[in-house]
């Protein structure tokens, strides 16, 4: 009995043997697998990073599509230049017509969704392929691969300044990853992402502080105010800003008022953007209040505060520093004296003594005893005065054949060189100081300040040009706030930068057209607006219109 069980057990564990021999040999090719094509996946990354980019687009994309391995390429197609001449509009929409419509009749069965591929809709400036200006992606996902298509070919394209994205399918890692590619595009000003939304919504990272992009379009991408406080961030804090984005298009997401209080919050030290479209965001009364605060006077933080101390400390410092010291450290020379009043007399009467000295040797040549001794006289000093003014010459001639600045261990070549030399050099250095002082950009907290009631006050942002509130929930309590902000945006002050809003969108919102601060609102913008050439015979039905 004893030998019948203990045999049964022996089949039974030889049983189980097999099965876990079979399952390591599965998991065992499993892994196999998966390291192969992980080594397939380096070779056909390298062989794409090896890759050498033609300039033209349209030879580059599938190439390099081929080499990632992908099996449908997009198709490029090259959208028409539209000339602005009014005497080709009807052409014009012909083309357009042409572009858009669907072919009449039966199709074969291979074309019949053609028009609905996917394709790489480009610009040209001229006639020549690689003068892309402009690259429209529509419609279709956008995943690792092509990012790392477009990392590839974008930068080749040297006049490529703006990119469209409708609707790709972006995900978070796949952002990131053509967000570094982008600075790549030394031209590239413009990006439009628009109908992408994302989960951890990190399109803040396309305006941070080293950005290049000048204009930037996120609608209808699902942004709250958690992606509004990230991208409130990215245009200003206490101590960093954006300084190169001009334009920023937020219409058609979810941002209500506490994503209005961030934006907000974004444009206190921000002085470079100029256009905002918050419209369609859901945004009342609060949100209106905390933007019409912003464009007028303010108070700062205690943050705030902290570092205007800090930037006063260090403009302080660097206005004690003398403009020698700072020559000399700059160019790692001995700083240069200026010229005495002594010195300079004596390089004025230095070409005076050569001539007089060239005056007196004519004399000596004179025969004693010639009946025209006034005529020789004469000519012995208009021999004089002539090599006189070739020793000037030669003498002007010195300081002017002195480069500027000199080498190191250069020799000054004598005191009546020096005045001209430290002329022009104080000149070169005025000429190459002025445009790294037009450079700086000075931080909004340095703007001379108020106090009241125990609080520091700054002028509000007079740079934003054009605010877009369009379909909101204003109603008219927030009227009067926006409505004295622009009024304190009117007056002169000292050291003023921009020249306050000049375009508020405030149409399809819950007030009447016949409110009393909508129309003194209306009358302050047709002042202003410098396309406006008869604001008086404008009746408010038409500044409606206007604005909307």
């Amino acid at each position: 009995m004893t030998s019948t069980v203990s045999w049964k057990r022996v089949i039974r564990q030889v049983k189980m043997g097999k099965k876990v021999e079979k399952v390591l040999k599965e998991k065992a090719e499993k892994g196999g697998g998966a390291a192969a094509s992980s080594v397939e996946e380096e070779t056909v990354a390298r062989s794409a990073e090896e890759y050498v980019c033609t300039g033209s687009l349209e030879i580059d994309f599938p190439e390099l599509c081929a080499l990632v391995g992908m099996k449908e390429i997009p198709a490029v197609t090259s959208r028409p230049h539209l000339p602005t001449t009014p005497t080709t509009e009807k052409s014009i929409l012909e083309e357009r017509q042409s572009l858009f419509t669907l072919p009449s009749g039966p199709a074969p069965a291979g074309e019949r969704f053609v028009y609905f591929r996917p394709r790489l809709q480009v610009e040209l400036e001229s006639e020549d392929p690689r003068s892309v200006r402009e690259v429209q992606v529509k419609g279709w996902k956008v995943d690792e691969r092509m990012v790392r298509v477009f990392s590839k070919c974008l930068p080749s394209l040297s006049s490529l300044q703006s990119f469209h994205l409708w609707n790709v399918g972006l995900t978070d890692s796949v952002l990131n990853s053509l967000g570094a590619a982008l600075p790549l595009c030394l031209k590239l000003r413009m990006l439009v992402l628009d109908g992408t939304p994302l989960p951890q919504q990190p399109y803040y990272r396309l305006i941070a502080e080293d950005s290049a992009l000048t204009h930037l379009s996120l609608r209808n991408n699902k942004i709250d105010a958690e992606g509004a406080k990230l991208i409130g961030q990215a245009l200003s804090t206490p101590k960093s800003t954006n300084k190169n984005l001009t334009s920023l298009n937020l219409a058609y997401n979810h941002l209500s008022d506490r994503g209005a209080e961030h934006i907000a919050q974004g444009l206190r030290l921000n002085r470079t953007l100029l256009c905002l479209s918050l419209a369609h965001n859901g945004i009342g009364d609060e949100g209106a209040l905390k933007l019409a605060e912003v464009l007028g006077p303010f108070a700062l933080t205690h943050e705030e505060t902290v570092e205007r101390r800090w930037l006063l400390l260090g403009r302080d410092s660097e206005r004690q520093k003398s403009p020698t010291a700072l020559r000399s450290d700059s160019k790692g020379e001995r700083p240069l004296s200026h010229p005495s009043s002594t010195s300079l007399e004596r390089s004025k009467d230095k070409p005076s003594r050569a001539t007089s000295k060239k005056k007196d040797t004519p004399k000596k040549d004179e025969k004693p005893g010639a009946a025209n001794q006034g005529t020789g006289s004469e000519a012995a000093a208009g021999k004089g005065v002539a090599s006189g003014k070739k020793e000037e010459n030669k003498l002007g001639k010195k300081p002017s054949d002195t480069k500027v600045p000199r080498a190191k261990g250069a020799r000054s070549g004598g005191k009546e060189k020096r005045p001209p030399v430290v002329e022009l050099e104080d000149k070169g250095s005025v000429v190459q100081q002025k445009p790294l002082e037009q450079l700086e950009t000075v931080s909004p907290l340095l703007d001379s300040a108020e106090h009241r009631d125990g609080k520091l006050f700054i002028p509000g942002n007079s740079t934003l040009a054009s605010l877009n509130l369009m379909g909101n929930s204003l109603t008219a309590r927030s009227l009067p706030s926006l409505l004295s902000s622009l009024l304190s945006q009117g007056e002169a002050r000292p050291g003023k930068v921009g020249t306050g809003l000049l375009r508020l969108y405030l149409a399809r919102n819950g007030f009447p057209p016949d409110c009393d601060s909508f129309t003194k609102i209306q009358e302050t913008l047709s002042s202003r607006d410098p396309l406006t050439k008869n604001p008086a015979s404008r009746s408010p039905e038409g500044e409606q219109v206007q604005l909307a």
